[in-house]
């Protein structure tokens, strides 16, 4: 016997069987197949009616129940296991973006769209056709390893993640206004996001806010019109404006403590006036607010208007504040709890030197509307190839965005494996 277990010491070690692996590995083709159809048919916020479809089909296929026409075009699948156990959700997003592809390939994008009443290219410019196909994969998987689950699985295939046509509701908060989330009452959400400039087989983390809370404004300035040759006989609102646009940087670099969290404050539009010679009775400001934590968005909602006041009383000028303007995201925030359970996971699904922990990023994603409810994790899965050097590689929103298809095994696997490992570990 100790001659035998030598010989075994000896013995080249074999790998511990991975199923989720071996089966990501096998459906792979399948998962690329989906996503170069869904890129190379992409559809705009709240008009995401084909794919809608195509998701739709795949998924009764797989034999779940199905409910459509959530949020307008959202699609949500249930798998039941038939054993007491948590519900566990899991998150793709469907929408595309009205971009120009300019990526030479098989199958890109020519699709058209009309947004806001104009005809503007469509592409999947910010990776959605992955997020869908990664979802679909692990839909398959877990749908043909039922008998290992305890408890239900939610698929959410949510529309208009990049917001809503004018005048529009759509995305995460209506979804979770029409009762997504309830029905079976979903205990934790699982959501991914390709990133381009992370590498293939590599996932990025971090607990508590992870993306910022993203706050639309529109300030008017109101003065009075006068001849530009004779401006004391106006209120300027241009020169009233300049100030403006100057003071609000004041907030974040002199009232916020700024060694936790970054925040933002930026102006990306100005309308004001017509010709050189006169000085214009208003001017329209319009700008975005970015937070990572609740009390850095709780002052930033009072400075900015007292700030505005302040300067336009000291112009004799009037302002006008709108916040939020139209919509609003909240923090994207990462149950700490949830992230530290689910980090051995990771480990394991990625391998522990592919998990790196990561900055927040003042993008926004309404994820957060998701996790507002329940608790959640969202994480970044490596899109870039290898040999592409991180400064090189296209931004996101962009026509020359790109992923590489390799990127989604990983995906796939953690979606599988997070859904998996939570139900283990809180099996009735």
């Amino acid at each position: 016997m100790k001659k035998l277990l030598a010989a075994m010491l000896l013995m080249p070690s074999l790998a511990i069987a991975d199923p989720v692996s071996e089966m990501a590995d096998k459906i792979e083709s399948q998962v690329i197949e989906w996503r170069h159809h869904l890129h190379q048919n992409p559809e705009l916020s709240n008009r995401e009616f084909e794919t809608a479809k195509y998701v739709e089909k795949y998924l009764r296929g797989l034999g779940l129940e199905v409910q459509t026409g959530v949020a307008i075009t959202g699609v949500v699948a249930i798998l039941d296991s038939g054993k007491p156990g948590p519900v566990v959700a899991l998150r793709a997003d469907m929408d595309g973006l009205p971009v120009p592809e300019q990526n030479d390939l098989p199958w890109k994008s020519t699709k058209r769209g009309i947004l806001n009443g104009n005809d503007v290219p469509v592409m999947h410019a910010c990776g959605h056709d992955t997020h869908m196909a990664m979802l679909m994969g692990a839909a398959k998987i877990l749908t043909e390893m039922k008998s290992e689950l305890h408890g239900k699985v939610k698929f959410i295939f949510q529309p208009a993640e990049e917001g809503a046509p004018r005048g529009e509701k759509g995305g995460a908060e209506i979804m979770v206004k029409e009762g997504v989330l309830e029905n079976p009452d979903v205990d934790v959400i699982f959501g991914l996001h390709i990133s381009a400039n992370t590498d293939i087989g590599k996932v990025r983390y971090r607990e508590g806010g992870t993306m910022a809370a993203v706050d639309p404004f529109k300030i008017v300035i109101k003065g009075k019109q006068a001849h530009g040759a004779y401006p004391w006989l106006s209120v300027d609102p241009i020169t009233t404006a300049a100030q403006v646009i100057m003071g609000l940087q004041t907030i974040v670099s002199r009232e916020l403590k700024l060694i936790d969290d970054a925040a933002v404050v930026t102006i990306g539009s100005i309308h004001g006036g017509n010709r050189s010679n006169i000085i214009p009775n208003e001017v329209e400001l319009v700008g975005t607010i970015r937070t990572l934590n609740k009390a850095s968005r709780e002052h930033i909602y009072e400075a900015l208007p007292r700030k505005v006041k302040g300067i336009a009383d000291s112009m004799r000028a009037e302002a006008e504040v709108t916040l939020p303007l139209d919509y609003n995201y909240p923090i994207t925030f990462n149950d700490h709890a949830l992230t530290a359970q689910m980090l051995p996971t990771l480990q394991r699904s990625a391998g522990k030197d592919n998990v790196i922990y990561s900055k927040a990023v003042t993008g926004a994603e309404d994820f957060s509307f998701f996790q507002e409810k329940v608790p959640g994790l969202y994480l970044w899965v490596g899109g870039k190839p290898l040999d592409v050097p991180p400064s090189e590689a296209p931004a996101h929103h962009t026509p020359e965005f790109y992923v590489d298809d390799a990127g989604m095994k990983t995906g796939v696997k953690l979606l599988t494996d997070m859904t998996l490992d939570y139900m283990q570990q809180f099996k009735k």
